[in-house]
């Protein structure tokens, strides 16, 4: 089946977060100004509409109309089990094991779930600014403390600072790190020795490594993505996977937490309790990764063409912007400082006067992340080009 992804889908009145809540948008701080001509750009979903199994998955489900409580055991219901085992066998040569799979309703969620498992109040958790905002929110509201090994840029190419790292990994205090691969927002798709590299040092100090890999799909034609798990032995480490970000499926929450020893998971399911998962959910799984994979193939074509336009387009009309393109995710990261504003004169003309809602550099960099933009680009090509060029008139001349 040919996708369209350059149609229009109306996603106004759908209860989105990016498209119908600007209210709390302004009241999250994320913008001043949100009406009816905004281009939001600022959040990881895609504008798309997904793969047609999906869809007839869910109206299966649907068409039932009974909604009552759902579990997922791998004797219960191995077809489940099975969608995940060999989806990861065929794409990335791992074997996962039934019984090591844990599901819990999203990965932000699931990284909070083991930040309490596993570590006590005053505790340092280890990550790589800039990073996703959620991850910052979530040790400080588990009121844990964060402790940051800071990527280092070279001329918008981020790499890790291994001495910085294991100093900080070596303290005593510190007893997990997020890794986060393909990174959010940088885009780096880290290296099979980068990766082994981190998990020695982790391994060295008995630091516990939980992998944030929801991205691991959305890799360029030339790269290719290598999940932790299957270079390294080491067993204090929780895997996050889902099809939340590959198959267009967030609202569902469907993240599946690879944990291979025994000890680890039973004690991440036992600080976390009976976690279910709805109909529709078990249904989205086990459709996007048996039957999804021609829908995937395509819509990353179009995003690698249209992350590829964007950085053409920046060359032409804003050559002082610079921005890498990421080997990983649909996410630009982009830097605005050669303009000499102010971060808040910056944000005044993306968000204000061309009306177009980006993610601002500070929430995800507090200390170096002035003068960075981060941007989602899983849209429509000509909505990206009106995002854009309106972005550019604002600095024209400049």
């Amino acid at each position: 089946m040919k996708y369209n992804f350059d149609e229009e889908v109306e996603r106004r009145g759908s209860y989105s977060t990016k498209w119908d809540c600007g209210n709390l948008l302004k009241e999250m701080g994320l913008t001043e100004r949100f009406d009816g001509s905004t281009i939001p750009v600022f959040t990881a979903d895609m504008d798309f509409h997904c793969a047609k199994p999906i869809q007839d998955a869910l109206a299966r489900v649907v068409e039932h109309n009974v909604y009552g409580y759902t579990a997922i055991s791998p004797h219960d219901t191995p077809e489940y089990y099975d969608a995940i085992i060999n989806w990861f066998k065929r794409r990335n040569h791992w074997e996962i094991q039934p019984e090591e799979i844990v599901y819990v309703n999203g990965t932000v969620e699931a990284v909070k779930q083991a930040i309490l498992a596993f570590t006590k109040v005053g505790d340092g958790v280890l990550i790589n600014r800039p990073i996703y905002t959620p991850f910052t929110s979530t040790i400080l509201n588990t009121h844990r403390t964060v402790v940051n090994s800071q990527l280092v840029n070279s001329d918008g190419y981020y790499t890790v600072d291994f001495e910085d790292f294991e100093q900080k990994a070596a303290d005593d205090n510190t007893k997990l790190f997020i890794l986060c691969n393909p990174h959010n927002p940088t885009g780096r798709t880290w290296t099979p020795d980068e990766l082994k590299k981190m998990a020695q040092i982790c391994e060295k100090h008995h630091v516990l490594i939980v992998a944030d890999e929801i991205h691991g799909d959305l890799v360029r034609r030339d790269t290719i993505f290598t999940p932790l798990a299957t270079l390294t032995g080491y067993r204090s480490l929780i895997t996050c996977t889902a099809v939340n970000k590959t198959f267009n499926l967030a609202g569902l929450h469907a993240t599946n937490l690879v944990i291979p020893d025994p000890g680890l998971r039973e004690q991440f399911k036992n600080s976390c309790g009976m976690v279910l998962p709805s109909p529709f959910t078990v249904a989205a799984v086990i459709a996007a990764y048996n039957e999804g994979e021609e829908w995937l193939d395509q819509v990353k074509e179009y995003l690698d063409d249209s992350i590829d336009f964007v950085l053409e387009f920046l060359k032409e009309r804003m050559p002082k912007v610079k921005c890498r393109r990421p080997e990983g995710t649909y996410i630009l990261w982009m830097d605005f400082r050669a303009y000499c504003l102010s971060a808040e004169e910056i944000r005044r003309k993306i968000y204000v006067d061309a009306n177009v809602l980006l993610e601002s550099g500070p929430q995800f960099d507090p200390e170096f992340g002035e003068g960075f933009e981060r941007i989602c680009v899983p849209t429509r090509r000509a909505l990206l080009n009106e995002a854009f060029t309106r972005i550019a008139d604002q600095f024209e001349g400049l």
